[in-house]
């Protein structure tokens, strides 16, 4: 009975690890906190003007990095992350022209949308990534509903024009992106403005950046889950990877 338990508590742990970050969470540490620091706590008074950033840009590195820890693997979202507050930190204590922070708030989103296209060249285009993957949808199921109506030609296609809609999504981050940091950032680095104006940036790529590119990937999963339950006749509740309780 002992080891019963312990078995069972092991499986508990393991899946509080493996469970996905709380949107909440993800709010707070890298947009609420990073976006007080740089507006109120850049004065000379309080944290000064680099020691602001760093402490700033602190929060995201350390919640993408206790990530990666927890999953115990490489995950795509979080090392993209944190090589993103890793440059903004970069660039900001560098004190380099503030067309530069521009420059790498398009450049990140701009690369994922052409990479997700040449992907479609590979075994593995980024659509399993992004919308395609284990942890989502019941991949096996799939696969063998495919193979059963002889629909993988029709599902390849539907990747093919999923894939375009994603990249899409990307490419409108990229342009918005841009825009943003270019009507925003417009003090020179070093100086409390230009913390205030690097925490707005931050404080409205959500509602200006994050709003459309969901809506555009909610619209793209609706697309493809449309798709493979006309081309699988499997239902709704079957597509998804959801264990279901064994009676």
């Amino acid at each position: 009975m002992s080891r019963l338990k312990g078995a069972k508590l092991d499986q508990h742990e393991d899946e509080v690890k493996e469970a996905p970050p709380s949107l909440l969470w993800n709010l707070v540490f890298n947009l609420v906190l990073p976006t007080l620091i740089l507006t109120k706590l850049s004065g000379d008074q309080f944290l000064g003007i680099k020691p602001a950033i760093l402490v700033a840009l602190a929060f995201p590195f350390a919640y993408g990095l206790r990530e990666f820890i927890n999953l115990r693997k490489v995950n795509f979202f979080s090392a993209l992350g944190i090589a993103s507050v890793s440059l903004t930190g970069g660039i900001s204590l560098m004190e380099l022209d503030p067309v530069y922070i521009a420059i790498k708030e398009a450049a990140i989103p701009g690369l994922l949308g052409i990479a997700t296209l040449l992907s479609l060249k590979t075994s593995q285009p980024l659509i399993h990534t992004f919308l395609l993957n284990e942890s989502v949808m019941n991949t096996t199921g799939i696969s063998k509903a495919l193979k059963d109506n002889n629909a993988q030609a029709a599902f390849d296609k539907l990747l093919v024009n999923a894939s375009w809609v994603l990249s899409g999504s990307f490419f409108l981050s990229s342009a918005l992106n841009y825009t943003l940091a270019v009507v925003l950032i417009t003090a020179d680095p070093g100086t409390e403005a230009f913390n205030q104006q690097l925490g707005r940036m931050t404080a409205l790529s959500f509602p200006v950046i994050a709003l459309p590119g969901t809506l555009f990937l909610m619209a793209n999963l609706i697309y493809v889950f449309r798709g493979i339950t006309r081309l699988t006749g499997m239902p709704f509740e079957d597509i998804l990877n959801v264990e279901k309780e064994k009676k």
